[in-house]
């Protein structure tokens, strides 16, 4: 993408601000955050912030080539602790925002949706398999994806929903500030470097599709390049378990911390997850370039700089 002028919502959290950062290379960049979960320290200098809510009648979306609609209350538990307000956000707030920038002339969306509507599957997951809502965190997500065929059909809006799947980074990225709310490979990164034993649920033998957030923001940026319309995955087709993740981080880092397992304290929980990401290596080329070895190792490699 070069020469755009785009919007990224929730653009100061951890993709956001990654996918911001990129674009600001060769793009005019607007990023959007009420700060709830991102800080516009994640943001260079390049990138124009605007501390607002996705809510707000009032949002910069004149001259926007691009909305990129990332902001979101992003898991279960931050949903359920105020199901109204998670409504609010992630279908009100998606429906505002891309309504502002279609009234400036936008016509192109890309926006996060989520792969947990897949439940558990140790089977790749493809776009087109029976999906349904456990939780609010995941019905607000479906209905990002039926708006979104509504501005599609109504405005003929070209709107790219992208399930992502378990995307991660260190804390050296952009999730430092988050806590229990970070990705799970920067928290037992850092527990384990510092000696503390991670918790894992159960045996730890549930498994994610780990993906490192370059390879999504690649993604993300290919989604609005080809103008995709509909829904896409992005993932890695390969999944690794709990302990393997924790035995691949003391490889890295040259320590044996064991972790403690307890019972999983969340009424509803994805075990398993894997991805099927044929249809947007099909419309885009798209491949992940990282693998969970090498992403593991780039989380890592800070703590063995210290």
């Amino acid at each position: 993408m070069h020469g755009k002028r785009v919007l990224v919502t929730g653009g100061a959290g951890f993709i956001g601000s990654n996918l911001a950062n990129h674009l600001a290379a060769e793009n005019e960049v607007v990023a959007v955050d009420d700060l709830y979960l991102g800080t516009p320290d994640n943001l260079d200098d390049a990138v124009e912030f605007h501390d607002a809510s996705v809510l707000d009648d009032d949002l910069p979306t004149e001259g926007v080539d691009v909305v990129f609609h990332l902001a979101a209350l992003s898991s279960y538990k931050m949903h359920e602790e105020n199901p109204t307000k998670g409504a609010r956000v992630n279908v009100e707030g998606f429906v505002n925002t891309v309504e502002q920038a279609r009234k400036d002339g936008c016509d192109t969306v890309v926006y996060a949706s989520t792969s947990s509507i897949y439940g558990s599957r140790t089977e790749p997951s493809p776009e087109d398999m029976p999906v349904e809502a456990r939780t609010g965190y995941e019905a607000s997500k479906l209905a990002r994806e039926r708006y979104a065929e509504y501005f599609h059909h109504h405005y003929d809006m070209r709107t790219a929903g992208l399930r992502f799947f378990s995307v991660y980074q260190g804390f050296g990225g952009a999730e430092a500030h988050k806590g229990e709310f970070a990705n799970t490979v920067a928290q037992f990164a850092d527990q384990i470097a510092n000696g503390e034993s991670p918790e894992l649920f159960g045996d730890g033998t549930q498994t994610r599709d780990f993906t490192h957030v370059d390879d999504i923001v690649r993604g993300i940026e290919l989604a609005a390049d080809h103008r995709l319309q509909g829904i896409y995955n992005l993932g890695t087709a390969e999944s690794y378990s709990f302990n393997e993740m924790v035995g691949m981080i003391n490889e890295a880092l040259g320590t044996d911390v064991d972790p403690v397992y307890i019972e999983n304290p969340l009424d509803v929980y994805v075990h398993d997850t894997m991805a099927d990401c044929t249809k947007i290596r099909e419309a885009t080329g798209w491949e992940p370039q990282i693998s969970f070895e090498e992403g593991v190792r780039r989380v890592c490699e800070p703590y063995l700089d210290e």
